[in-house]
């Protein structure tokens, strides 16, 4: 499993934050992006060297750069003043890659962070680059989209995309508290946190892939959105079975659907495509 956690890591490192950091509209955020190469690559390093300095090390530097990433949120939050459910879920991509930075150092360093368990800190790294700072992204960047759309056979839509705004940093948020109650709490987070991603989404198939531009752009939102359905039922499976005791997956079999599949499927083709319709959210949110 830890090659397989290790190279789903990498694509977040490599892929899901270049590709994701412009499409926040972020003036720090862009600045950031044009120089995460220099903390992808210790950090990368760090992933495959043993326990120790060395690799504590290098990870301290990757961690670095997610918590100034993450130091951008309340800088735009006092610029932007506002808590519409775009901006939330931007304030989320913001914050996220922080947690997955931190779980990272620790887990490299043989710390048991809080007293969580190394694999459960190792698992936590992409957890935080996909479902946190991939999802919250793409949820906002979905809902900006609706937002912008004045038609009255539209309002609903517009709801709609408001609440996958919302659920999804709200979901992210009660798996991490969960990581601190019980499995019960991350249950809950878990039950959220795929109310939101599959609004998102039924928006992005039934709404934006007809409004791609081109064949492959449509391709991707198309990809991007059907993965969702699997993805996420393995997610509620796995969490009811952790709270009730129930059969559930292996996390050796989680990483290598759940996570590849919302790594590549849902994270990867969506940012492609996010990517290629020029899309960026903009300075004033009013969603």
């Amino acid at each position: 499993m830890t090659t397989l956690v290790n190279l789903i890591v990498m694509l977040g490192m490599w892929a899901a934050l270049p590709l994701g950091l412009p499409l926040l509209g972020d003036p720090g955020a862009d600045r950031l992006a044009r120089v995460w190469p220099l903390a992808a690559v210790p950090g990368s390093v760090a992933l495959w060297l043993p326990r120790g300095p060395a690799a504590t090390a290098l990870a301290a530097v990757y961690a670095l750069a997610t918590v100034a990433l993450a130091a951008q949120a309340p800088v735009r939050l006092a610029r932007r003043r506002s808590l519409a459910p775009a901006e939330l879920a931007v304030l989320t991509a913001l914050a996220a890659p922080s947690v997955a930075g931190l779980a990272l150092l620790a887990e490299r360093s043989g710390h048991r962070l809080f007293g969580f368990d190394l694999d459960i800190l190792a698992l936590t790294v992409p957890h935080f680059h996909f479902a946190g700072f991939t999802a919250a992204l793409v949820a906002g960047l979905v809902c900006r989209a609706e937002a912008g759309r004045h038609a009255a056979r539209t309002a609903r839509t517009a709801r709609t995309a408001r609440a996958a705004a919302l659920s999804v940093p709200l979901g992210t948020g009660l798996v991490l508290a969960g990581y601190f109650v019980d499995d019960w709490a991350e249950l809950l987070g878990a039950v959220v946190l795929t109310a939101g991603m599959w609004l998102v989404g039924l928006l992005t198939w039934r709404e934006l892939r007809h409004r791609a531009p081109d064949r492959l752009t449509g391709v991707l939102l198309a990809v991007s959105s059907a993965v969702l359905l699997v993805t996420m039922l393995l997610a509620l499976w796995w969490a009811l079975g952790e709270a009730s005791g129930l059969t559930h997956p292996t996390l050796t079999w989680m990483a290598a659907t759940h996570g590849l599949g919302n790594a590549l499927g849902f994270a990867l083709c969506g940012l492609l495509a996010w990517r290629r319709l020029g899309a960026a959210l903009p300075k004033e949110i009013h969603a």
